[in-house]
């Protein structure tokens, strides 16, 4: 297993790997020259052409985890799952995604490929999360939510029952949201607003 990335969220992922039965981490992959080892595993500065490989991208900006795993067609590992989450059998969590420590998913949630629960986040029944989002810590997801791809839920953020969020949205840390969101609008606030629109726009 290779992994994309020597930052501090490499570290987390290290950690869900080595505390679970998820295989062995062959080596890391960034493109700083300096980094030579993270956690006493060996960083090399360019992918190997080894199609038997499997990979995580250990990035936390959802645009540059989408654009790198376009750029390279290397099959993504199944989730990482941390042993101390709470998954719902009957739940669905795709291939390339992470789930850290305490998190809980319940029953007939569908996660996306390559997506990040952060610590402790709670996804609720039958939400449904889009490729690439990021679920950041300790956040509240309830039940029959929407959310797009790409989009960003902030730390400690609420999202009430039912509403959809669109793709590559930002959701502040706290927000509370109580109306459904377009894509690409940031909201902050409770009740959440909207205060302006990401020009970063995907798909």
């Amino acid at each position: 297993m290779i992994i994309y990335g020597a930052s501090g969220h490499s570290k987390v992922i290290i950690d869900i790997i080595r505390s679970g039965r998820h295989g062995t981490i062959d080596y890391i992959i960034d493109d700083n020259l300096e980094i030579r080892s993270l956690l006493g595993l060996p960083v090399l500065h360019k992918l190997p052409e080894d199609e038997n490989q499997e990979i995580v991208y250990a990035i936390g900006n959802n645009h540059i985890r989408k654009e790198l795993s376009e750029k390279y067609p290397v099959k993504p590992v199944k989730a990482l799952i941390h042993n101390s989450a709470i998954i719902s059998e009957y739940s669905e969590i795709m291939d390339g995604s992470v789930v850290m420590a305490k998190a809980v998913v319940n029953a007939s949630a569908e996660v996306g490929e390559h997506c990040i629960l952060n610590t402790s986040c709670i996804i609720e029944h039958d939400v449904m999360i889009g490729n690439f989002a990021h679920i950041s810590p300790g956040t509240v997801i309830t039940g029959g939510v929407r959310i797009g791809e790409g989009t960003q839920i902030g730390a400690g953020a609420s999202v009430i029952p039912g509403i959809n969020i669109g793709k590559w949205a930002t959701i502040g840390a706290g927000a509370v949201v109580i109306n459904d969101i377009p894509d690409n609008a940031v909201v902050v606030g409770n009740p959440g607003k909207i205060i302006k629109y990401n020009t970063h726009q995907n798909g």
